[in-house]
């Protein structure tokens, strides 16, 4: 998911994102454990995705003062 996709999300649908993230996450850190994981680099593209909900999230808190 680019930024630009992610900005583009009103507040409900990124709180959906973020819990559906981070839901995914723990099954491929799950996965990962129980050596049934195949590509490790999902990992680190769901953190990202996790990462630019949370940023685009603060930016509109600072933004709204």
């Amino acid at each position: 998911m680019k930024p630009s996709e992610v900005r583009a999300l009103n507040d409900q649908e990124l709180v959906k994102q973020l819990e559906e993230g981070r839901r995914e996450l723990f099954n491929l850190r799950f996965r990962l454990a129980t050596r049934q994981l195949v590509n490790h680099r999902e990992i680190c593209r769901v953190k990202r995705k996790i990462a630019r909900i949370l940023t685009v999230t603060r930016e509109r808190q600072l933004a709204n003062g």
